[in-house]
């Protein structure tokens, strides 16, 4: 017999009865009855329970040792009285009796609870990752995580793409987020850097001629954490392919987000068919006031700029005149809401910024009511209420700002109503693409031009669009996946002619010798002949945090940091000795505390 187990602890069923059997696992609960011991022994493929009598000579034995001790059970496999079986487990319809026992491993005193889904706090289970991993709905959860990997792997390969890895110490990039440094020893005073993505290394493929590569690739980036980003790494699924369009990429893609997607929705979740719907930028702010937004929620927003226009509303009209314009926000059925609706509204505007939050109401008899319609002539409320697409019952509030300011807090307030009015469309993932990105835009403190999204993007027109229209009209081939409100991609078609990449770095503010030394490896490849190319690149912890219908993206990942970047398990960052920072040749300068 196997010295720790002949079968696992999710595998018997009557069949086995009368057979004598070995099991290993964690003591997930003790139930004393007296006479009778019942363990429930748990590893990775399920639980058994096990059952000593009070007359063995082991049962002091088992009964002094802790839930969480790992133990080795041999003994019969019988089957339970009719009253008795278990239907919640696939092994309740049987149970071990304990013949022989081996305390493989006895723990200590827990600090938080394995067996229940009571909560330890955020601290606690991140400095015990271990055990809190040993929880059924964690196992669950790191679970999907591989199998949706595995899923996507298989239908990469399946469209023939090959998968590569790439470098993780390389250079510092100019562009993007800030990257984490690695001291070299060889070289003193020189560092690596984490890649934040492998953007150089994939294109550098397709210009080596590898035409479809993917890697389930590890990204670093030094960023403050989010309930939706990782601080310090995750993955995402990265993928280049060459001789494409955008609709190639596309088409590539999204069957397999589809797929997947459709392969692991439970419960009758119903997923976006392919062709994704595809947003323009421009037109995704002004409807939804992001660039991420969530097609569940049927609000759309629309502009009432000319309502207030010379309007009797002044607070409106003057800003206007100013150059700002008014969004309008319908809340569908929120006319019979009572004030206090209105007012945790508005107290909720102020607390992100905005100096209020003004709204008419559409009474039931079809009067209009409110601050704003008792400044507003009857015409002009009519035509806010056919723009906006409302009926007697309705509401609608407002936000007026410069454009971007206006579209920011308008998609806010959308989102609030989507989830205060509860209308968000049930059991659904909503796929889109948002298409059309400004190449350009205008940094409001500086005013300087700069990239607004990735500066390796082929711009929509070429060298054309480059020298003939104002930079901030030109668009370019950059597209976002978006799903359910979750950026979950960004991608383009890259820029893969060396004069273009010169001419739009220039527009930026960049020399042609900046470009050289800081992209060097990127325009000289350029000049040995590129093929056209895009990609895209797919956040595995955000794929897996929606299909787990969980809002932090701490709860798929199997180690990660918290909310400061720390690993409190591992203890990192941690100081290092005084001999190897002499080895790096690096001194401290540590700021006063």
């Amino acid at each position: 017999m196997h010295p720790y187990r002949t079968h696992s602890c999710g595998e018997l069923r009557p069949t086995h009865s009368g057979e004598q059997v070995r099991l290993s696992g964690w003591i997930h609960r003790k139930r004393d009855h007296g006479q009778l011991l019942f363990v429930d022994l748990r590893d990775t493929f399920g639980i058994t329970q096990c059952v000593i009598d009070v007359s063995s000579p082991l049962f002091q034995m088992l009964e002094d040792t802790r839930v969480e001790s790992v133990i080795t059970v041999t003994g019969p496999v019988v089957q339970r009285t009719p009253e008795t079986v278990n239907a919640a487990v696939p092994t309740g319809e049987v149970e071990v009796q304990v013949a022989e026992l081996t305390v493989q491993s006895r723990a200590e005193v827990l600090p938080l609870q394995v067996n229940s889904d009571e909560d330890a706090g955020e601290e606690t289970r991140l400095r015990y990752r271990y055990l809190d991993l040993r929880r059924e709905k964690m196992q669950a959860k790191i679970r999907l995580r591989g199998a949706v990997i595995n899923s996507i792997r298989r239908r990469m390969v399946e469209q023939g793409f090959q998968e590569f890895q790439t470098p993780i110490l390389t250079a510092s990039s100019p562009e993007g987020a800030r990257d984490y440094l690695v001291p070299s020893r060889l070289h003193p005073g020189r560092f690596y850097a984490l890649p934040q993505a492998p953007q150089m290394f994939k294109q550098l493929l397709m210009m080596a001629g590898f035409d479809r590569y993917f890697q389930i690739a590890p990204c670093f980036r030094d960023e403050d954490s989010r309930a939706d980003r990782s601080p310090g790494e995750f993955y995402q699924l990265d993928l280049e392919m060459s001789f494409v369009t955008q609709d190639d990429v596309f088409a590539a893609l999204e069957p397999v987000l589809g797929g997947v997607f459709e392969e692991f929705a439970e419960g009758g979740r119903q997923v976006t068919s392919v062709p994704f719907p595809r947003i323009p930028f421009r037109e995704s702010m002004l409807k939804y006031g992001s660039d991420k937004p969530d097609l569940r929620n049927p609000i759309e927003i629309v502009d009432v700029t000319d309502a207030f226009r010379g309007s009797g509303f002044g607070i409106f009209a003057k800003a206007v005149e100013g150059g700002s314009v008014v969004r309008a926000i319908p809340a569908p059925g929120a006319g019979e809401r009572p004030r206090s609706f209105y007012d945790k509204l508005n107290d909720w505007a102020r607390s992100e910024g905005a100096a209020g939050l003004g709204y008419i109401i559409f009474a039931p008899d079809g009067t209009a009511k409110g601050p704003i319609a008792k400044n507003l002539d009857a015409e002009r409320t009519a035509q806010i209420k056919e723009a906006a697409g409302l009926s007697d019952g309705d509401a609608v509030f407002f936000s007026c700002d410069k454009a971007g300011a206006a579209a920011k807090l308008a998609g806010q307030v959308r989102n609030r109503l989507g989830d205060e009015l509860d209308i968000l469309e049930k059991g659904a993932f909503r796929f889109c693409w948002i298409v059309d990105y400004p190449m350009f835009e205008l940094d409001e403190d500086s005013g300087k031009i700069e990239f607004s999204h990735n500066p390796f993007s082929m711009p929509q027109g070429g060298m054309d669009a480059l020298e003939s229209q104002d930079p901030l009209d030109v668009l370019a081939y950059q597209y976002d996946i978006v799903c359910n409100g979750v950026e979950l991609s960004s991608g383009a078609i890259r820029n893969h002619l060396p004069e273009i990449m010169y001419k739009a770095f220039a527009i930026a503010g960049y020399s042609q010798s900046q470009v050289d030394a800081e992209f060097a490896g990127m325009i000289s490849a350029l000049k040995f002949g590129a093929p056209p190319h895009g990609g895209s690149a797919p956040g595995i912890d955000r794929i897996v945090m929606l299909l787990a219908d969980e809002p932090n993206i701490r709860e798929v990942v199997a180690f990660p940091m918290n909310q400061r970047a720390e690993d409190l398990m591992m203890q990192a960052p941690a100081a290092v000795s005084e001999r190897q920072l002499a080895e790096l040749h690096i001194k401290l300068d540590l700021p006063p505390e």
